[in-house]
């Protein structure tokens, strides 16, 4: 398959909402391989949110160790309460064999199917918080915080992630070897973009599909829970 090529300003100014500066700034760094799913927006976003997306084709080439390794460092640097940073990730590389058969076979559903292709599975794990003593709320919300980033980091470098929650979180913790406190959250498959036709037929359509996401009207409020947000930024009308 041909390496990614840098996408220009001009393709971005055909996402419907995006401005020209956004559309510039896009340009600079991103890279993309050859699918190509941008977030049509009823507002403006940073171009890294809007080309983010969770796809299944995965390409089995490796990923650059370097490259690997910022996704952790964005990871790092994400906001933490009191910086307690109750988050860890264990790395099952496609060459590390037993490793990763364990890992794969602690999958469930449809993800057996795609997953393995991916040339690196990421398991996430939530660590006890040091004021509670045990993992808790807390434990959950930086985790998640670390993991957006991570992701956000694998989008500025031309890869893709897919969160899985279909695994068997006994079989995952045996394969990482994980200590009785911390619990697994979620299997991250991480790699660049592959072809949509290996697929399963099933699975090629939900890869093909529009991204849809509920409008803001219902879920952001303002002052009391049901009332409609009336920032005067706000646009009457949500694509």
């Amino acid at each position: 398959m041909a390496q990614p090529a840098r996408v220009c300003a001009d393709a971005y100014l055909q996402i419907p909402g995006i401005s020209s500066s956004n559309a510039r700034h896009c340009a600079l760094y991103l890279t993309f391989d050859n699918m190509n799913k941008p977030a049509h927006t009823g507002h403006d976003i940073h171009p890294l949110i809007q080309a983010r997306w969770s796809p299944r084709a995965f390409d089995p080439r490796p990923i650059d160790a370097g490259q690997a390794l910022s996704l952790f460092e964005a990871a790092r640097w994400s906001a933490s309460g009191g910086n307690n940073q109750p988050w860890a990730f264990v790395v099952f590389p496609a060459d590390d064999s037993e490793a990763r058969r364990q890992i794969e076979d602690a999958l469930t559903g449809n993800n057996r199917e795609w997953a393995p292709r991916a040339p690196l599975l990421v398991l996430a794990v939530a660590m006890p918080h040091p004021r509670v003593g045990k993992v808790g709320p807390y434990s959950y919300y930086d985790l998640g915080q670390s993991v957006a980033q991570l992701v956000v980091q694998a989008t500025a470098l031309g890869l893709f992630a897919h969160q899985m929650a279909g695994f068997e979180a006994d079989k995952a913790r045996q394969a990482a070897g994980l200590p009785d406190d911390c619990e697994p959250m979620v299997v991250i498959a991480i790699g660049h973009y592959g072809d949509y036709n290996d697929l399963p037929e099933a699975l090629r359509e939900r890869e093909l599909a529009p991204r849809v996401r509920k409008p803001l009207s219902e879920f952001v409020f303002q002052g009391r829970w049901g009332r409609p947000i009336m920032l005067a930024t706000a646009s009457a009308t949500t694509r």
